[in-house]
Parts: C-alpha cells; sequence; structure tokens
C-alpha cells in the first residue's frame, strides 16, 4: 500500500508540474512551434505608434507589445512589464540567444526598462519611441543598454 500511494504521489506531482523546475505555465508559450508563431503575430504589428501603456494594436509600450504578441500568438500570459518579466525565465547568455527570448535594457539608468523579442540573426522586434520595429542587437543605441535575456 505505501508504494502504491507513493507512485500516486510521483504520477501526481508529474502531471502537475509538466515544465520542471523553475519553470512555470509561461514556458509553453515558448515551445519550439510557438516561437515562430510569436515572432510573426509581433511582425504583424511593424508601425503601430508607441503609446506609454499601451497594451492593444492602437499603440503599445515595449512590454504591452511582448505581453499581447505572446498572447495572441499563444494564449499564454506573462508578467506584464518589463521588470516583472526580468524576474521570471531562465537566464540566457548573449552568445545562446535563440529566437523566442527575450531581451531587456536599461534605457533609463535604474535598472531594467525595455523588453525585446530575440527574432535571430542579431535582430529583436520591439516597442519603441517610434512604434513597432525591428532593430539589431548590435545597435550602439541598445547594445551598450543590454541587461541580459531571458528564455521561458
Amino acid at each position: 500500500m505505501k508504494k502504491l500511494i507513493i507512485a500516486i504521489t510521483i504520477l501526481l506531482s508529474s502531471a502537475l508540474l509538466p515544465f520542471g523546475p523553475g519553470q512555470s505555465d509561461a514556458s509553453a508559450a515558448f515551445s519550439t512551434n510557438n516561437v515562430n508563431k510569436i515572432v510573426n503575430t509581433g511582425k504583424k504589428y511593424i508601425g503601430t505608434p508607441y503609446k506609454w501603456g499601451g497594451t492593444t494594436p492602437k499603440g503599445f509600450d515595449c512590454s504591452g507589445f511582448v505581453n499581447y504578441t505572446i498572447k495572441k500568438a499563444t494564449g499564454k500570459t506573462v508578467p506584464r512589464t518589463s521588470t516583472a518579466l526580468y524576474k521570471k525565465g531562465t537566464k540566457i547568455s548573449k552568445s545562446k540567444l535563440k529566437k523566442g527570448d527575450l531581451l531587456f535594457f536599461n534605457t533609463s539608468g535604474r535598472g531594467v526598462s525595455h523588453v525585446a523579442i530575440y527574432m535571430g540573426n542579431n535582430k529583436m522586434i520591439h516597442a519603441a519611441s517610434k512604434g513597432v520595429k525591428v532593430d539589431t542587437l548590435s545597435n550602439s543605441y541598445w547594445n551598450k543598454r543590454y541587461v541580459g535575456a531571458k528564455r521561458y
């Protein structure tokens, strides 16, 4: 009987924690299949104007864009602000970036204040002051403000 209880406990634990230690349901948003959906969905909004606090295609701020894009592409919800997003996920070194990783920047001088989606090939898509656009990670402005990357 004791072995049966242990087996059931292990089975239930693995069913309730399918993503492994340190991961959350948001991890599913970044599966290989969904990464392309996220990037392609983000591309649809290129040219959308920047709006501080914006969370819709009428106007996005950086984290509003990331949130909306991930939700639209995958149905998953991630934290709302760049700071909250930075506190989640797995830290990734710049040399190991993959499409769909989130990139974080310090544009305010006070820690993480900007987030973008890595598209691969040194490109990122984000909502900047001129609206949703694609930039290169090696762009001098972004390169010197780079804080780190996270993979969900």
